[in-house]
């Protein structure tokens, strides 16, 4: 018999509940998580006790009554919370989403019938060992991703099961078993039904697995459902010698070629967007004239229709419009992407022109992977040897500025500015004694108008 290690706490609850005359069993991810080698994040627990039940067998706990209706208590042991849910049987499903009706039965069999996938439809306790009706130990030793029982159906029955088959083949690298994957298909328009929200989380746990590129390649269809504006990428030729791919095919090696964080890979799924209109065709080749910043406006409002965070939104459409910017390995421009992005960004921005040139043709990817490894070099000296490229770093402040007369309010921002922009130039050294006496001279000279310009105008003042 397969052995599970259970955490002591999930051992102690299956052990109370069978001690009250209840079967009780771990199900779900975390059984096919071990089964893998994999720790679980959760523990889940289904019982054949009825909610009011789970509630008296732990008369001494304190219990959440999160979803009665649906059968589901969570206990709280010490600081750890344990979804209970009782084993059930669904109704109808009208809105693709919910249960209609939901009956409580005591048969585990027919509880782990209504779950989606066989990965999924397998429970374990230390007495009866592991449960599995449907092939689920089967389909991992396949890797491959298997509905329980007729597909279109459990696909009718929760539409985001189509979302959740391409994020386990893709965070999983298991294949979709192709009954499964015929009916994603006939029932892609169903995801039309679900909450945004809820497609969102799926989608973002897609973009971060380490099978990505296949699922979205492979699923394209599925994506446009989602994020129609894809359409105009897929199969869209560039025309330019340093690009052998398509957008979308491009678009995707990139996202694979990002580091897994959500950040990045929303960010590489949203850099070349608007590519197919911003596309002109001269001198034998194409040319994408003012992508970035259309690309980013095109991803501001995906995103926001999509419901993502604000600060989600505005980092990546930043790092979408600054993606194709030519980064100059010399100190002061780099201590001026710094001082723009801040460290944090401004790395992000070298991994994402990195994953950019590994989608690259061969003729241009080494060069440019080269260049990006001399600017990482460089940045890592800025910052280790602690050069100043921010108002944080200034060995000067406002309340300086003002005991030389300098007005508070706007004057002090702008002053400040200039002063950074020097010591940036290495017009100065960042040394308290230095930064008064320029201040008292710009202020004399009364130039610090010259400094009023833009963020983007001073970083790129000396790129362009």
């Amino acid at each position: 018999m397969l052995e599970i290690k259970l955490p002591d706490e999930v051992k102690y609850i299956i052990k109370t509940l069978e001690n009250c005359g209840y079967e009780a069993y771990a199900v779900g991810g975390c059984v096919r998580d071990c089964l893998m080698g994999k720790s679980p994040k959760d523990w889940d627990i289904c019982t054949g006790a009825t909610p009011e039940q789970t509630i008296k067998s732990f008369a001494d706990k304190r219990i959440i009554k999160t979803g009665l209706a649906h059968g589901t208590v969570t206990l709280m042991l010490e600081n750890n919370a344990y979804e209970i849910t009782t084993f059930r049987k669904d109704g109808i499903y009208k809105d693709n989403r919910h249960p209609e009706t939901v009956d409580f039965i005591t048969d585990i069999k027919s509880d782990l019938a209504r779950r989606d996938f066989t990965i999924n439809a397998m429970a374990y306790s230390p007495n009866k060992g592991i449960v599995d009706h449907f092939g689920g130990i089967n389909d991992i030793e396949k890797k491959e991703i298997s509905c329980v029982g007729e597909a279109e159906k459990r696909f009718d029955e929760d539409a985001l099961r189509i979302m959740r088959a391409l994020r386990f083949s893709s965070t999983l690298d298991f294949k979709i078993h192709p009954k499964t994957s015929i009916a994603i298909i006939r029932k892609k328009n169903l995801l039309k039904n679900i909450a945004t929200e809820r497609i969102t989380t799926e989608l973002n746990k897609l973009l971060i697995g380490i099978n990505a590129e296949k699922v979205l390649l492979e699923y394209s269809e599925i994506l446009e459902i989602i994020i129609p504006e894809i359409s105009e990428m897929i199969g869209f030729e560039q025309h330019n010698p340093n690009h052998d791919m398509d957008v979308w095919k491009h678009t995707v090696k990139s996202i694979s070629g990002a580091p897994q964080d959500i950040i990045s890979r929303i960010t590489m799924l949203f850099h070349d967007m608007a590519k197919p209109v911003c596309f002109t065709f001269s001198n034998g080749k194409g040319h994408f004239y003012g992508h970035p910043k259309k690309s980013a406006e095109m991803a501001e409002t995906i995103l926001r229709r999509l419901k993502y965070d604000n600060y989600t939104i505005q980092t990546v459409t930043t790092l979408v419009l600054y993606h194709d910017t030519e980064i100059i390995c010399e100190e002061k421009q780099i201590k001026r992407w710094l001082n723009r992005l801040g460290e944090e960004n401004f790395r992000r921005l070298i991994d994402i022109k990195k994953a950019d040139a590994t989608a690259h043709a061969k003729i241009s990817r080494q060069t440019s992977l080269e260049k990006l490894e001399k600017v990482i070099d460089l940045t890592d000296k800025i910052i280790e040897t602690k050069e100043c490229f921010s108002l944080k770093e200034l060995k000067i402040n406002g309340n300086d500025l003002q005991a030389l007369g300098i007005p508070a309010g706007a004057e002090i921002g702008k002053m400040l500015t200039a002063l950074l922009d020097a010591v940036i130039d290495e017009e100065i050294e960042n040394d308290r004694t230095a930064l008064l006496k320029k201040a008292q001279e710009l202020k004399q000279e009364k130039e610090i108008e010259k400094y009023e310009e833009t963020d983007y105008e001073r970083l790129f003042r000396c790129t362009n």
